[in-house]
């Protein structure tokens, strides 16, 4: 079952989970991506640049095919290799607080991440070369044909400017956008906030352990998500359905043991949820974050 994209405001983006969690985002615009495309870039021919230096320096030809092959794998797969290690995000979009994500609210794979930057030669490299040096792509272009040339390759580099979600042409073939990275702050420990008379069960901790191997599957996004399910549950608009469903997933993704699988629902995603936020806490308090598992995904 696939996410359903909503209705939303301009330069909103919103798209409800097959759990039936509503999420957010805000579409990035044309600035703030330009921005961290430039930074990326001013990296990568930084890098490059520090490598020829280098290689001038030790002298010899191994050193200028070692540059030669240092500058093929950076401009064209800086991009790729920090999306998939990052989860949808490079330096430049760190900096600027965007992420690449799944416009059907499924998981971002490597092969949206290869699609999108493959499409980058045609977007932007290529109509360098013509701007720069028109006659290496139309070498017998003479006139309009010239000008009917670079007026195709140009609509490319133009795409984000147009339609309301500002898509490259890379995602709307790979299906992803680029959105602002929404706020991961901690919230209140939302399992303290039981309804009126509800006394918290001492043994509740007790009786389910995580290991911290299973801990490190899961991340702050998705530690919101359940607190999205905890709000709507006191409020009643949370079935018992969207419980089970969200439980059996997230017991799936940690293995938990099948000796124990019958477990009462709301019992354990508590007991998963003060684990959870626990196990990060942690992390933050040494300097490490964990934004989210590997994709934009609900538990």
């Amino acid at each position: 079952m696939r996410a359903q994209t909503l209705l939303a405001e301009p330069g909103t983006y919103r798209i409800c989970t097959p759990e039936g969690v509503n999420l957010s985002f805000q579409v990035a615009t044309v600035g703030d991506r330009a921005s961290a495309f430039l930074l990326d870039l001013a990296i990568i021919v930084l890098t490059t640049l520090a490598i020829g230096l280098l290689a001038i320096l030790s002298g010899g030809e191994t050193g200028i095919a070692f540059t030669l092959v240092a500058s093929f794998l950076l401009f064209n797969f800086y991009f790729s290799f920090f999306e998939l290690r990052w989860s949808g995000m490079t330096y430049g979009k760190r900096q600027l607080g965007l992420r690449v994500i799944a416009r059907d609210g499924g998981s971002l794979s490597a092969d949206m991440i290869l699609a999108r930057n493959l499409m980058r030669d045609l977007e932007f490299y290529l109509p360098l070369t013509a701007l720069a040096a028109p006659e290496t792509l139309i070498p017998q272009g003479r006139g309009w044909g010239v000008l009917v040339g670079l007026g195709w390759i140009f609509v490319f580099a133009l795409m984000p400017f147009f339609g309301k979600y500002r898509l490259r042409c890379g995602d709307l073939i790979a299906g992803t956008m680029v959105v602002r990275e929404p706020k991961t702050l901690l919230l209140s420990d939302l399992t303290l906030e039981r309804p009126i008379g509800q006394e918290e069960d001492q043994t509740e901790s007790q009786e389910f352990v995580f290991s911290t191997q299973q801990l490190n599957l899961y991340g702050i996004y998705e530690l919101q998500i359940l607190e999205d399910l905890f709000r709507r549950h006191g409020e009643g608009q949370a079935s018992k359905e969207l419980l089970n469903t969200v439980c059996e997933k997230i017991k799936k993704k940690i293995e938990w043991p099948r000796s124990k699988w019958n477990v009462d629902t709301l019992r354990f995603l508590r007991s998963f949820y003060k684990a959870q936020r626990a196990h990060l806490e942690k992390k933050l308090l040494f300097g490490e974050r964990k934004e989210q598992k590997s994709s934009k995904q609900s538990p």
